[in-house]
């Protein structure tokens, strides 16, 4: 039997010789052996388990997903993610970096958006800045001409 694991990027594992496939879906876990009948099941966040030719287990983390199984030859799943590794130690440790890596990412990225928010009130601000004389009705507006300011008192980056 063949095992093929896919995210939207990348194929993560395609084994051939599989004799028996371990997962899971709301209403628990299963086994596939060969020859198992046409198969479809929506996979909860969980290990796949599966067993090799040569009796060696292998475990992948899923986020969610979409089992099938045709001809009772080719097991499919496909997820948004998944971290494939041979023993559920390296597994757990596997995860748990790819958790601290997303997390760093999340948070660069919040800090970018914040300062992105930031300096277009600050433009904003200095556009809409009391200084300026208010136009004459239907007049239009007027320009600020006078040299350019440094920054308002408490404007600095965030670090």
């Amino acid at each position: 039997m063949r095992l093929v694991v896919t995210t939207p990027m990348a194929v993560i594992i395609d084994a051939g010789d599989v004799l028996h496939v371990r997962a899971e879906d709301r209403t628990g876990a299963f086994g596939i052996q060969p020859g198992h009948a046409d198969f479809l099941t929506v996979l909860t966040i969980s290990v796949i388990t599966w067993r090799d030719g040569a009796d060696v287990t292998h475990h992948v983390a899923v986020r969610g997903g979409v089992l099938t199984v045709k001809e009772g030859q080719l097991v499919e799943i496909a997820t948004r993610d998944a971290v494939g590794e041979d023993t559920l130690q390296q597994l757990g440790d596997s995860v748990l970096a790819r958790f601290k890596a997303d997390a760093q990412a999340e948070s660069e990225s919040r800090i970018s958006t914040t300062r992105l928010q930031l300096a277009t009130i600050r433009q904003l601000q200095r556009f809409l800045d009391v200084d300026r004389a208010p136009a004459a009705l239907g007049a239009p507006p007027r320009l600020d001409t006078g040299a350019t300011r440094g920054p308002a008192p408490g404007e600095g980056e965030i670090s």
